[in-house]
């Protein structure tokens, strides 16, 4: 059971009783009636193989709060998109699979980048951006929510207690984040989380003090996590990168726009497990090295648009001083996995403190060596300056290719 403790400077929303789920569920009927809510799940074709969505799907089943669930799909052919139709066809509830390499919206997105407001990036952020626009086209929804589809131990009370805190009206929160314990196999997992960000931000603070933007980045419990829900304003003024620094820069532009009196996190789920990242020790291009890369750079931007100056000392510090912090962290956790009958690698885990000090000097001469870096995609406000009719022009492809090549 988790404890009661406010820790940071946004609200932390426990799970102190184990609710029954019925109870969360009616109430979020309650609530669709004056705040519709709607799922989004970004994912490649692979995913609809492996062990986790089939059953994600199952659970969907009865979360029949849900007015619709957007689909973002990637790496795809024709085929593997119309198997994706049937795949989700047994949804009861409302619902559209947007086709990401398909004609339609590739042409779409190639309007966009003649006028340079196209992702640059192929990945999870540019599915999530276009998924998102879909979502503000459509009009189904007051309350999202976002999951990942490699969740192996998903159970839709996930679902439910991550949207509840911005589908519940007598709330405020525009935003909330999710967290949980990443321990599954009797193992403690989430070394990014655990080994670079927590001990990285730690020694920004050492560096350059207590600044607001730390401690509140400090403050959430799993950073990474990449389940968040939101109200459906949100989607109109964030920017969000198009790498592995999604989470990261999701979390900043929060920051940026609401006060912290608007934000929270919720725990989510006891027991939480999902496809696992490479070290990729000798290929800074891939796998858990990649993203180590991309987290730091977002942090570094981030504390740039503070008016924070890094050069190439600052990061000799940096890492110097993340270093010593993070294997600490090796240390505490090793104890507490002994004391709960975990088991943890001590040689793995400081082998993946030395790759991410590394990381951090890397990601340091690239933020130095290419200060005009972008990596942040429009925000859909500007994209519908540039171009008014866009969310009408989404919205037709999505409904077009579905009516194509599906039953409706």
């Amino acid at each position: 059971m988790a404890d009661f403790y406010q820790n940071g400077i946004v609200t932390t929303l426990h799970n102190l009783s184990h609710r029954p789920l019925e109870e969360l569920e009616n109430e979020l009927r309650g609530f669709s009636r004056t705040r519709p809510m709607s799922l989004v799940l970004p994912s490649l074709f692979s995913e609809l193989e492996g062990e986790a969505l089939p059953n994600i799907v199952k659970q969907l089943h009865g979360a029949d709060y849900l007015s619709e669930i957007v689909i973002g799909l990637d790496r795809a052919d024709k085929s593997q998109y119309e198997y994706a139709l049937k795949f989700f066809d047994e949804l009861p509830q409302h619902h559209r699979v947007l086709w990401n390499d398909g004609p339609r919206l590739q042409a779409l997105d190639a309007e966009l980048k003649a006028q340079g407001l196209a992702p640059k990036e192929l990945g999870k952020g540019r599915n999530v951006w276009y998924c998102m626009g879909y979502t503000l086209a459509s009009n189904r929804s007051e309350s999202v929510a976002l999951h990942d589809c490699d969740i192996v131990t998903y159970d839709r009370e996930l679902l439910a207690r991550l949207i509840y805190p911005v589908a519940n009206p007598r709330f405020n929160y525009e935003f909330c984040k999710g967290f949980y314990a990443r321990v599954a196999d009797r193992k403690i997992n989430g070394r990014v989380c655990r080994l670079l960000v927590t001990p990285l931000l730690r020694a920004l603070k050492k560096i350059f003090g207590e600044l607001e933007y730390l401690q509140y980045m400090d403050s959430y419990r799993y950073s990474l996590a990449g389940e968040f829900s939101f109200r459906k304003d949100v989607l109109n003024d964030i920017r969000i990168p198009s790498d592995w620094g999604l989470e990261i820069g999701v979390l900043s532009e929060m920051h940026r726009n609401y006060a912290n009196n608007r934000l929270c996190q919720v725990d989510i789920a006891d027991v939480y497990d999902h496809k696992h990242q490479e070290l990729s020790y000798d290929n800074e291009d891939g796998g858990l090295s990649k993203m180590s890369i991309d987290i730091s750079k977002a942090l570094f931007r981030k504390l740039a648009t503070q008016g924070i100056t890094f050069n190439t000392e600052t990061f000799r510090s940096l890492k110097a001083t993340y270093f010593r912090i993070a294997l600490d962290f090796v240390e505490t956790y090793h104890n507490d996995a002994v004391m709960n009958g975990l088991s943890l690698d001590i040689h793995q885990e400081e082998k993946a403190v030395e790759l991410f000090a590394q990381n951090i000097m890397k990601a340091g001469d690239a933020f130095l060596d290419r200060p005009m870096e972008t990596p942040f995609i429009p925000s859909w406000n500007r994209v519908i300056s540039a171009i008014p009719d866009v969310l009408e022009k989404l919205y037709n492809a999505v409904e077009e290719d579905n009516k194509e090549y599906g039953s409706i």
